[in-house]
């Protein structure tokens, strides 16, 4: 899960092989999804665009992910082994066939011993993957990926004890819990692609694809707590809770997409119909209960209610008709170095018989390489960016006797961001090794915004378009090779994000002011090789669950987090000149959050009779070792 530019989880679209993958719609927290959906084994490359981009790419509003899988050209294989899993890849290739496996297996459960929250987690994730290419001739090409994923979540708490505050003011939770959880996230997907090359400036494609996912959310926790103040032994709080889930859904999209490409000159003009068919099935009760000191809480007097209750009983059975047109041209000045253009503009349609809307998205940009400088490059774009809603984003709650009632909002409009961004691009050598700069500004102007809090990875929308805001901020790169043919980066990201919400201006629930990343990649003589990233965030803001966005402002403490990690090339037979099945065969030992950092995820609030809430942070995973084995051949 990721979040892009002030965006959230929902607001990036990913694309494997000119086909939208869609991932699980219940997923509230990362233990519980532990894959991928990209299984890097079968990957040949990878097109990642934080804004601005072409007309082809969906209807989200901050980023798109373009997957392309490879066609090997030898029979290939790999096996990984680890603490977390592992994960094997099988390539064969003849002369007009090729065919790909992956088959990754992933267990959280080492790693989550670390929390603070004891207890027995079993969680498993399968997925398996293929991609089957037949050449027929020169002229059809057919091409079938099928994915098969399960994630098994399964979750028995015992007890927990956290401690937090300042060194003048700590205060100790102790938490001892009963029952447990009971998750499951099933995902089929199968695409099945042909292409004709008319000419061979001319390809015509017929893509046919299917999504399907089961998914089931169960849990019965009981917890007995106790918040103490350590100085002087006082109890702030005392008292128990009950969180109650049932939540299933079902999910069915099918989509049928025309797709041509046609060169030109210095044209190329590539264009798309597609047909998709909705359907969703969601049946959710959830609630939870407080008893503080004796007392319920929310405490009248009158009434026993819940703190929470939400019933949710939804069907969806729409049609989408999407639709885009492009052209990329290439042109230069007619000077003596002539300046070189790389233009491309275009228009995205879409049409949802739900709720009735038509949008039309004009997107454009220009990359300019001048000719006194081959190594310099810079880039304008705008556009319009539209989220299309389609499930989370429809749901408005209604309120009636202190239960929460979700019903589908057939009123609701698609949010919508215009983007516009600036960029350069420098390559240089120091050293004499190939370096990389690049710099770029943005601005988001962002209306029609469907306010939404955010849980972990868990989103949940108001279900209205309430208002409108903004982000705006410059990203900046340092790539190359610090160390000859090994590859290393640094990263720093400002950004600024504001939406106006009942009168107030308040920063967007994925606001995050400063970003620093670095990946450092170092050789010892000989094979032996190490590596070391380094991660630091600042600013992440939060608010008490289920109140208003605007009652409770606050920001997390600063992310900051330190891995090492090191590898040892056990067998080297990369060029094959060896008479081994085995091209490589590596040893690796990793640290992973190295100072053992507490970073804090999320928060429990825990509330006293007079209604006042502590906030109790969720800590990540703390120090681990990982020791990994790979075979390549």
């Amino acid at each position: 899960q990721y979040n892009v530019r002030g965006g959230t989880f929902d607001e990036n679209s990913v694309y494997i092989n000119n086909v939208e993958v869609y991932r699980p719609f219940l997923v509230r927290s990362g233990q519980q999804e532990g894959l991928s959906v990209i299984n890097a084994d079968l990957v040949q490359s990878v097109g990642f665009s934080t804004g601005g981009f072409e007309a082809k790419y969906g209807d989200k509003m901050s980023s798109a992910l373009d997957i392309t899988y490879k066609r090997p050209k030898r029979t290939e294989g790999s096996i990984t082994a680890s603490m977390l899993g592992a994960n094997g890849y099988l390539g064969i290739a003849t002369k007009k066939l090729t065919w790909t496996n992956g088959l990754r297996y992933k267990t959280n459960k080492y790693l989550l011993g670390s929390l603070e929250t004891k207890g027995e987690y079993n969680p498993s994730f399968l997925d398996y993957q293929t991609y089957l290419s037949w050449q027929p001739s020169k002229r059809w090409q057919v091409d079938f990926i099928g994915n098969i994923s399960e994630n098994n979540y399964n979750f028995e708490p015992k007890d927990r004890e956290t401690k937090f505050g300042t060194l003048k003011n700590v205060k100790s939770f102790k938490v001892y819990f009963d029952g447990k959880e009971k998750d499951l996230f099933r995902t089929f997907f199968g695409s099945l692609s042909i292409t004709n090359h008319l000419t061979p400036r001319t390809d015509i494609s017929l893509i046919a694809s299917a999504f399907s996912t089961k998914e089931q959310q169960r849990y019965d926790i009981q917890g007995q707590y106790w918040l103490t103040q350590t100085e002087t032994s006082e109890n702030l709080g005392v008292g128990t809770y009950m969180q109650h889930s049932r939540d299933y859904l079902k999910a069915n999209v099918r989509s049928l997409k025309l797709m041509m490409q046609q060169r030109a000159g210095n044209h190329r003009v590539e264009g798309a119909l597609t047909y998709k068919i909705e359907k969703i099935e969601e049946n959710s009760a959830e609630y939870e209960y407080r008893d503080s000191a004796g007392y319920n809480i929310p405490h009248t007097g009158e009434t026993l209610d819940m703190i929470y209750s939400m019933r949710a009983r939804n069907n969806l059975d729409a049609k989408r008709i999407e639709a885009y047109l492009q052209d990329t041209w290439n042109f230069k000045s007619n000077d003596s170095v002539p300046t070189l253009y790389r233009l491309n503009y275009g228009v995205r349609y879409a049409h949802w018989d739900f709720n009735g809307e038509s949008i039309v998205s004009p997107r454009a940009s220009l990359n300019i390489t001048p000719g006194w400088n081959r190594n310099l490059s810079f880039r304008v774009a705008a556009g319009f960016y539209y989220q299309a809603p389609f499930y989370k984003e429809l749901r408005d709650t209604t309120m009636v006797n202190g239960v929460t009632y979700a019903l589908l909002n057939k009123k609701i409009r698609s949010q919508r961001s215009i983007h516009a961004l600036a960029s350069m691009s420098y390559r240089f050598s120091m050293m004499n090794r190939p370096f990389k700069f690049t710099a770029e500004a943005y601005y988001k102007a962002i209306s029609r915004l469907v306010p939404y809090s955010v849980d972990n990875v868990k989103v949940t929308y108001y279900g209205d378009n309430e208002t409108s805001g903004h982000a705006a901020g410059l990203d900046l790169k340092l790539f190359g090779e610090f160390v000859p043919g090994a590859d290393s980066w640094l990263t720093l990201s400002v950004m600024n994000t504001s939406m106006k919400l009942n009168g107030k201006n308040v920063p967007l629930p994925t606001d995050q002011r400063f970003a620093l990343n670095l990946f450092f990649t170092d050789y010892f003589p000989g094979s032996t090789r190490w590596r070391m990233s380094l991660k630091l965030a600042y600013g992440l803001p939060f608010s008490a669950p289920h109140q208003e966005l605007t009652s409770t402002p606050f920001r997390a403490p600063a992310y900051k987090r330190a891995d090492i990690g090191m590898s040892y090339r056990l067998f080297d037979n990369q060029d094959g000149s060896r008479s081994s099945i085995f091209r490589n065969v590596w040893l690796g030992l990793d640290c992973l959050n190295l100072f053992g950092i507490n970073n804090v995820n999320s928060y429990y609030w825990i509330t006293d009779i007079s209604g006042q809430q502590y906030a109790v942070p969720n800590y990540l995973t703390g120090r681990q070792i990982n020791a990994k084995i790979s075979v390549e051949f």
